[in-house]
Parts: C-alpha cells; sequence; structure tokens
C-alpha cells in the first residue's frame, strides 16, 4: 500500500473509436497500453465497439464473452510482465443479454467486471440493466472502483464504492452531456476520493438518427475536488499523473468532522 508521499501513476486514454472497427479500436487500445509508463489507465465505454447502435442484433454481434473473449485474452497478452493495470469499456455477451460493461486486467490477467447499471437513452433498447452491484478490487497500490457513464448521474453509486473503501474511481465513458466532468468535482469532494474519467472524442450518425457528439474532457480529479487535468474536447490524448493515494484515505474535513464516519444513514430514508 501507498505511505503517504508515495505516488502512484495514473491515466487516461481519450480518443475517437470507429463504429464496429474492434480490430482497429483495439490496436489504438494496446498501442496506448505500449506506451503507458504508469500503474493505472482507464479507457472509454465501449471502446471496442463504438456506441451508437441501430439494432440489438447489431449491439450482439460487436459484444463479446468475458474473459475468454478475442479482446480480454489480447489484453491479458499486452499486459504479462507489466506492472499495469487497465480499466476498458465493451460490450459484453452472456447467455442470451449483452451488457455495458468495463473489465479490469492486470499483470497476473483478468481481474473483475462491473456491468453498467444506470442506462442511458436508447442503451436501454440494446443492453440488460447491470446486475454485478458495486465492487472495489484491491491492486495493491490502491482499492479501485468501477463506474461506467451515466452512473455520475447517481450520487449513491459513487458513494457505495466509498464506503466499500474505494480510494479511486475509474469512470469509462461515452458523455454527450455537459454536466459530467463538472459534477466530478462534487462526487471526489462529497466522497474524497480521486476519479479518473475517461471519455471520448469525435462523432457518430447512423442510420436515421440524430448525430451523437462526444464532448472529450476527460480528467482526472483529487479528493479536495481539485482537477489536476482536464483534456480537451476534441483532441486525442494519452495523460498520466502521479498521485498520493493516501489522500483518499484522510476523510477528515477539519478536526471535529470526519466525512464518512459522521454519516447519519438512519435519517437517510428513500420514500
Amino acid at each position: 500500500m501507498n505511505e503517504p508521499g508515495a505516488t502512484m501513476n495514473v491515466g487516461f486514454l481519450q480518443f475517437a473509436p470507429q463504429f464496429g472497427e474492434t480490430q482497429r479500436n483495439l490496436e489504438s487500445i494496446i498501442q496506448a497500453i505500449e506506451t503507458f509508463q504508469g500503474d493505472l489507465l482507464v479507457f472509454p465505454e465501449l471502446a471496442l465497439s463504438g456506441y451508437q447502435f441501430i439494432s440489438k442484433e447489431e449491439a450482439w454481434e460487436l459484444a463479446e464473452d468475458i474473459p475468454s473473449g478475442p479482446v480480454c485474452q489480447r489484453l491479458e497478452q499486452a499486459l504479462r510482465g507489466r506492472a499495469l493495470y487497465v480499466v476498458v469499456g465493451l460490450a459484453e455477451r452472456d447467455q442470451e443479454r449483452v451488457y455495458n460493461s468495463a473489465v479490469l486486467i492486470g499483470p497476473n490477467g483478468y481481474i473483475g467486471t462491473y456491468r453498467k447499471t444506470h442506462l442511458f437513452s436508447e442503451e436501454t433498447l440494446w443492453f440488460s440493466p447491470g446486475d454485478t452491484g458495486f465492487h472495489v478490487w484491491d491492486i495493491g497500490m490502491a482499492k479501485i472502483g468501477l463506474l461506467i457513464c451515466f452512473d455520475w448521474f447517481y450520487p449513491e453509486a459513487a458513494r457505495t464504492l466509498a464506503l466499500k473503501g474505494a480510494d479511486i474511481l475509474c469512470h469509462p465513458s461515452n458523455l454527450v452531456l455537459p454536466y459530467c466532468p463538472d459534477a466530478m468535482v462534487t462526487r471526489c469532494l462529497e466522497n474524497h476520493v480521486f476519479a479518473i474519467t475517461a471519455n471520448r472524442v469525435g462523432r457518430e450518425q447512423r442510420g436515421n438518427k440524430s448525430a451523437l457528439p462526444f464532448i472529450g474532457l476527460s480528467e482526472i480529479v483529487a479528493p479536495n475536488g481539485k482537477i489536476l487535468h482536464r483534456a480537451s474536447q476534441k483532441d486525442p490524448e494519452l495523460f498520466m499523473y502521479d498521485i498520493d493515494v493516501a489522500q483518499a484515505r484522510d476523510k477528515r474535513i477539519n478536526p471535529y468532522n470526519d466525512l464518512l464516519k459522521d454519516r447519519q444513514p438512519q435519517w437517510y430514508v428513500e420514500r
């Protein structure tokens, strides 16, 4: 575990996946993995397939089994012998269902999967709601939890991961609404965690649908709400930043208040 003052190198790849070009998108991801000299690297949501599906059958064809599918196998191969962990968003096939998922893979192979809980817009037509719940993985240097895109809209998601001990929220995204980059400042502040949002850039327009322009602005945010780095709205970027993970483990706001210990859950009743 990191001691105070020790650093961990974390980052994201912001790029423009090409719809349906799984192999081409995978090569962009592999190139980033080979270039990146850090500890934890986050990629966008649905980074292999692209986003704007036009049928359930298309989503099925562009999905794969996890962890036995070719993308996961190729990622495991690329990470073998590297002291690097990656979070990658992809469509997952499981029996008759398709999920909008993200995988965590490290030096020793596949670690776990998170299936997106809160589906956005037409995703509800192609994907089943996630059934994994919010899980935290200990990768040695830090404890990380996964969110996918629209999950940011629900503060309960980030809070659940914080209560389970997450130091870093890894947040693969395909953002089209403008609110998330600023909202993640609040998510970090109210939970005192780091967050890495890996968004995509570019534009998709398929069939007779309206174009989807993705907003970029991938970012790394500190537990005190400081934006450590925010990418542009249009340009691809592979970025790395040194963080002190211990900052996320001190939940004290002042000598009298502890963010999590001072909660009063007996009054937090859903109606």
